[in-house]
């Protein structure tokens, strides 16, 4: 059995490997990767590479030749409807016999803008008939620490999604059930992955505890949400951006409760103390 991680490189990825290679021998573990150079640090920790880009559909049916079973981490927004189903067309002409797919919260009723495109990859892999599993990832601990960092470095946590709630874990715990469910653990077709929900005031006392450190936390409105994350040097474009999160969060599209998580790792989510301390060393 060969197994391919797709987006072996960022963070879920990087995860991933190291979970997988605790439970699969490391000589059938392959990353891929865009490139050699992008590839050798993995390359010289013992992984096999592939090259390969989801825009290059010839690339894709070359890195998945051989492969029975792949962890398909989401590529960036832009145009990723056209180049995940150069993923799972490679796939299937490869004789690919199980993806599992990072996809978004309860996404098959999500109106978030985020959800579209896995919405329609899910639909992708669901035609081609290939065995799978969605693992709809709710929200990293991690996507928060702009706002940490304004907190910690200057004293003011500024959120603009109200008493929203989300589903927060770290992306290491993620990685986790994504490892086991490439390496063959029987999950059912759909995971919604959300830790216990929580509003950002609960967030932030957490936070507090966390480092013991005291900060104001502000509830602000779009225009003071995106001046603050300027102020603390994010450019523009990016805050903006960071403010359709929050509107999603705002308007419940990460209040996602499900015991799957948990089930999944066989055992407890770190608690958002332990997991913000983790998250800040």
């Amino acid at each position: 059995m060969t197994y391919l991680v797709t987006g072996a490189t960022g963070g879920l990825g990087g995860y991933a490997l190291n979970y997988l290679k605790e439970l699969v021998p490391m000589t059938d573990i392959y990353a891929l990767v865009r490139s050699e150079e992008k590839g050798a640090d993995l390359k010289a920790a013992g992984f096999n590479i592939r090259i390969g880009d989801y825009s290059d559909a010839e690339s894709m049916k070359q890195a998945f030749a051989g492969i029975d079973r792949v962890l398909f981490v989401s590529g960036a927004p832009g145009n990723r409807q056209v180049e995940h189903e150069n993923v799972v067309n490679a796939a299937k002409e490869a004789g690919v016999s199980y993806i599992a797919y990072t996809s978004f919260a309860d996404a098959d009723n999500s109106t978030s803008a985020l959800a579209a495109d896995h919405i329609f990859t899910e639909k992708v892999i669901e035609k081609s008939g290939i065995e799978h599993t969605f693992l709809r990832n709710n929200w990293y601990f991690e996507n928060e620490m702009p706002m940490i960092g304004g907190a910690l470095n200057g004293g003011k946590f500024v959120y603009a999604a109200g008493n929203g709630k989300t589903g927060w874990a770290l992306k290491r715990e993620y990685a986790e059930v994504a490892a086991k469910a490439v390496a063959g653990a029987r999950f059912p077709e759909i995971l919604e992955l959300s830790g216990p929900v929580m509003t950002y005031a609960e967030l932030t006392e957490a936070l507090k505890e966390a480092t013991g450190k005291d900060f104001e936390v502000i509830s602000s409105d779009d225009k003071g949400f995106v001046e603050n994350l300027v102020n603390v040097g994010m450019p523009q474009p990016v805050a903006e951006m960071f403010l359709s999160f929050q509107h999603d969060i705002k308007n419940n599209q990460l209040d996602v409760t499900s015991r799957d998580f948990e089930k999944a790792l066989g055992k407890p989510l770190t608690n958002r103390v332990d997991a913000l301390r983790e998250l800040l060393q």
